[in-house]
């Protein structure tokens, strides 16, 4: 078992050195916009309006005015986040059915020098902010005002880095370092005195195959051919 733990430990610790961050660097983020049923391409936040590694702070990012704009419908707006494109999916920015002002609240997570992930959600712009940033209200309802400016909140929220979860997403998730296939490839063709015995190989084994965030990046179709293997190289650990 201590063997196995040392394995995992190791892993984690495998990241691509390619993505990882240093506090103050800007995280790198592009913006979608859809109004009826025309999105935009992707296009790159400038460096002043992304958010800076492991540091809270607040921008004011602009938003165009969107072709055909009459403001009957709803504008959506989503992000890609980081060097690995954490995607924040649709968020209701205008004609939300509220007489508030809205702002990003964006959350992400992090340890050491690398992204875990983000979340992000549309709310109301606390009174105090509204104070401060005065001209915000009046230009967010003037539907002659483009672009708009709303008001992106980054909280970043440090998590440990012995996080297995998020360990497994790091390797896997992003696509950046390993594939779940070569991962037990390497364990496969491990020497047997790495793995002491078949009871720490077939544990690791279920771990992979078990894990929800690895059922959803792998392609399931391969599991059979995957089990195969496992099973028939366990046979050999007697």
């Amino acid at each position: 078992m201590t063997t196995l733990l040392l394995i995992i430990s190791v892993l984690l610790w495998l990241p691509s050195i390619s993505v990882a961050y240093r506090p103050g660097d800007i995280v790198p983020m592009s913006k979608m916009g859809q109004y009826h049923s025309s999105r935009t391409v992707w296009h790159d936040v400038i460096g002043k309006h992304c958010s800076i590694f492991a540091v809270n702070r607040e921008v004011l990012i602009p938003i165009a005015k969107p072709t055909g704009y009459t403001g009957a419908d709803p504008y959506k707006i989503s992000f890609q986040v980081g060097k690995e494109k954490f995607l924040v999916p649709w968020l209701l920015l205008i004609n939300r059915k509220s007489s508030e002002v809205p702002m990003i609240d964006m959350h992400l997570r992090y340890s050491g020098g690398d992204l875990h992930g983000v979340t992000a959600k549309i709310v109301d712009m606390p009174h105090h902010y509204v104070e401060i940033h005065p001209n915000i209200r009046k230009q967010f309802w003037d539907p002659q005002h483009w672009p708009k400016h709303v008001l992106v909140r980054y909280t970043w929220e440090e998590q440990s880095e012995i996080d297995v979860t998020s360990g497994f997403y790091v390797l896997f998730g992003s696509g950046k370092n390993f594939t779940l296939y070569k991962l037990v490839d390497l364990f496969l063709n491990m020497p047997l005195f790495v793995l002491a015995n078949k009871y720490d190989f077939l544990m690791l084994s279920y771990m992979l195959l078990d894990s929800q965030i690895l059922r959803r990046e792998f392609d399931t179709t391969r599991l059979p051919l995957l089990l195969v293997k496992v099973f028939t190289n366990q046979m050999c650990l007697t």
